[in-house]
């Protein structure tokens, strides 16, 4: 009998969404395709110093040395099995879902066992399909070190692991950046590729700015008295209809507000005498 050892390792799992699904449409095509996939898993494995501890299904089960081959290979294995399915109508495309851990098992002959196996494994059952899910363990190896943006997802409740799993989604083919700055679109970038507009730093700032200058507008109107917020609806009203009947080429709506203008200047004075009765300089008798 051989002795059980430990190490630490990193463990993918994989497995292929809607698995059942596939073979009731199309049996001998699925396994087919299984086949050609699990190929190209082997070779990426074998490329990425790892080892193709058990398969059985449709499930994979990979022992990697080092962390960052282990995720690497995850997205070489996605990126390639994605070109792959590009081809394909969607009902017969086949799609991993990937769950990678960094953790201690237990060794025994060519077998691996323990928590860091069954953590790899239910992250594996979180992921989306096509996607690749992360514990913190691999995260904080990675997240400096990989060319890969990272969505954080939170502790994940997982079947027979007492403690959540704090968890990460590979953003394949983005960098460490927001995701809302990844999603720039065509429109808005320059011949040259780079952002014109949406998702550049200095937009973004200025974008904020006037945000948060509308919002404190918004909250000093709403302070006021009824006749300060019907003086300034009034001179809103007269500025919005002649940008609609004359656009900005002649400014007439500066002649109708100027009583509202005045009124409105009057208000913001006395109020603030009302405020404050003794702010003024005293004078003698």
């Amino acid at each position: 009998m051989q002795r059980v050892r430990r190490r630490l390792a990193a463990i993918m799992c994989a497995d292929v969404a809607q698995y059942s699904k596939l073979m009731e449409r199309d049996e001998d095509g699925t396994l087919d395709r299984l086949k050609a996939y699990r190929s190209v898993m082997s070779a990426l494995t074998e490329r990425h110093n790892g080892r193709i501890v058990n398969t059985w299904g449709d499930a994979v089960i990979i022992e990697f040395v080092s962390v960052m081959e282990a995720v690497q290979c995850a997205v070489d294995i996605q990126n390639e099995l994605s070109n792959r399915n590009a081809s394909l109508p969607d009902m017969t495309r086949m799609e991993f879902r990937i769950g990678i851990n960094l953790g201690d098992i237990m060794v025994e002959g060519d077998d691996i066992y323990g928590d860091g196996v069954n953590v790899a494994a239910r992250l594996q059952e979180l992921a989306p399909r096509g996607g690749i899910m992360l514990s913190q363990s691999v995260y904080d190896q990675v997240k400096t070190k990989i060319a890969l943006g990272f969505d954080p997802l939170g502790p994940q409740q997982v079947k027979n692991v007492s403690e959540p799993v704090e968890t990460y989604s590979v953003r394949l083919g983005g960098r460490n950046e927001p995701e809302a700055n990844q999603d720039v679109s065509d429109k808005s970038r320059s011949a040259d590729g780079r952002p014109s507009g949406a998702g550049h730093p200095q937009w973004d700032k200025d974008t904020q700015a006037v945000a948060n200058s509308f919002e404190q507008a918004r909250r000093w109107l709403r302070a006021q008295p009824r006749r300060v917020r019907s003086c300034v609806f009034m001179i809103g009203f007269f500025f919005l209809l002649n940008l609609v009947t004359s656009g900005l080429s002649s400014l007439w709506f500066v002649w109708p507000s100027l009583p509202f203008a005045a009124m409105l200047v009057w208000h913001v004075i006395v109020g603030r005498r009302e405020k404050n009765p003794h702010g003024h300089t005293q004078h003698g008798d």
